[in-house]
This record gives C-alpha cells, sequence and structure tokens, in this order.
C-alpha cells in the first residue's frame, strides 16, 4: 500500500479505536484533554535499524573490547555511539555545535576539529569520528567553506593519533566521488585509504543502502554499491 493509503488508513483507524475508548473508559478517571493523533505507527516495525543503528554499535563493540584508557570523539551522534560508550568509559568529545549540559562521564570541547589545533602530534590513544568527514568544508553546521576540508580533517585525525592506537572511522562511500550540497559527500574507498597514509588498515565493514550490513569484507566491497557506509578501523604503527 502506499503511503497515501497508509494515511488514510490510518486515519479511520485513529477514529475507530477513539470511539471505541470512549465508549469504554471512565471519563472522570482519565479524561482525555486533547488529542495528539499518530497515524502510521500501527504500520512500522519495531525498529528502524540504519546506518546510523549500525555504524554506532559496530564502533561501541570495539571500544568495549579495546577499553582504552583515553578516547576522544569528533563530531559523532552523541544519542548513538557516545551514549553507548558512556556506559562503560569516558569520553572526550569535540565538536562545532554546542552542547547543553553534557551528561556524566562526558567531557565536551566545542572547536572546529578541521585541524585537531587543540591536540600535539600522535597524542590520542584511542580516535573515533563517524560520519562526521563528509560535512567538513560545506558550511551545513556554520563551519568555513573548504572544497578539501575533508581531506584537511581526515590528515589531521591520522596525526594525532598515537603510534599503536586505534582510529574508527565512517564516511559515506560508494563506486563514484560526489557532492550532494551542502549535504554531505560521498567517497571512494581506496581515497579514504590514500588520505589516511601511514595509517594501516585493521578491518573494513560496509552498511549498505538497504541497512544490510557486510562485516569484516575487503575494502573494495563498497565499490560494488551506489551508496553505503564504510566502517573503517586504522592503527598506527
Amino acid at each position: 500500500m502506499s503511503r497515501l493509503g497508509r494515511g488514510i488508513e490510518g486515519r479511520l483507524l485513529y477514529w475507530r479505536d477513539l470511539r471505541r475508548y470512549r465508549a469504554m473508559a471512565d471519563p472522570a478517571r482519565y479524561p482525555i484533554t486533547g488529542r495528539w493523533p499518530f497515524y502510521r505507527d500501527r504500520f512500522r516495525g519495531a525498529g528502524e535499524l540504519g546506518e546510523y543503528f549500525h555504524q554506532d554499535l559496530w564502533a561501541a563493540r570495539k571500544l568495549y573490547e579495546a577499553r582504552p584508557a583515553r578516547h576522544v570523539d569528533v563530531g559523532s551522534r552523541i544519542d548513538g555511539f557516545i551514549a553507548h560508550c558512556l556506559v562503560f568509559m569516558e569520553v572526550e568529545v569535540v565538536d562545532i555545535r554546542p552542547l547543553a549540559h553534557p551528561p556524566k562521564g562526558l567531557r565536551f570541547i566545542q572547536a572546529d576539529a578541521a585541524r585537531m589545533a587543540d591536540f600535539a602530534d600522535g597524542s590520542i590513544p584511542s580516535l573515533s569520528s563517524l560520519h562526521a568527514a563528509e560535512h567538513f568544508g560545506l558550511g551545513r553546521y556554520g563551519d568555513a567553506i573548504d572544497p578539501e576540508g575533508h581531506v584537511t580533517f581526515m590528515r589531521a585525525l591520522a596525526r594525532v593519533l598515537a603510534p599503536g592506537g586505534r582510529l574508527y572511522f565512517s564516511v559515506p562511500v560508494g563506486r563514484a566521488q560526489k557532492i550532494e550540497f551542502n549535504a554531505h559527500r560521498v567517497l571512494r574507498q581506496d581515497t579514504v585509504r590514500e588520505v589516511m597514509g601511514a595509517l594501516s588498515l585493521r578491518s573494513f565493514s560496509l552498511v549498505r543502502g538497504d541497512g544490510t550490513v557486510l562485516e569484516d569484507v575487503g575494502p573494495d566491497a563498497a565499490d560494488a554499491v551506489e551508496y553505503g557506509v564504510g566502517l573503517f578501523e586504522f592503527a598506527k604503527p
């Protein structure tokens, strides 16, 4: 059934259920003081296991296994990946956007992370940036316009990662590079690996556009899709 058809059916069922409820309920005990209708929820699944869900879980599992003494994140979802990690460890988060009332265990730094200027070379033993690099330089979050902003940022991540450290990194990938301005870029997986320079790729997984996950595959799996999310685990020798 089409989205329009679901919407019409949902409205009809809503009014049916409201009439039934009113006929059965005691209005003095639980009065209906207003209406806030949801028409389509009855047709949806139990949850949406999309690209953000899979990448956040992937990276959180990696960190849970590694249990580094210090971890720094740049731009990942606070209500996803960071929330997972705060259950078992403290996290430093860098983001150009403000964060009101950081929760316990989260040290927040509001800064433009394009060059990771607040961090010395080789100073971070464990680092992550999920679904963020593709936005750098497009102005979407108030950052400066820079066609090579994603390259500058990725090189900065490689610079500040400590020898022996791990970088958990995700970015949209596909067979062809493109920009959908000002939403994001889509990169080729070999571009990501080239820009990261001296870092070695320890593992790669792919979340395809339909939400399926290919775990621990070769990075060239991304060359077969129009759009996916590449999950890169890098190490610094």
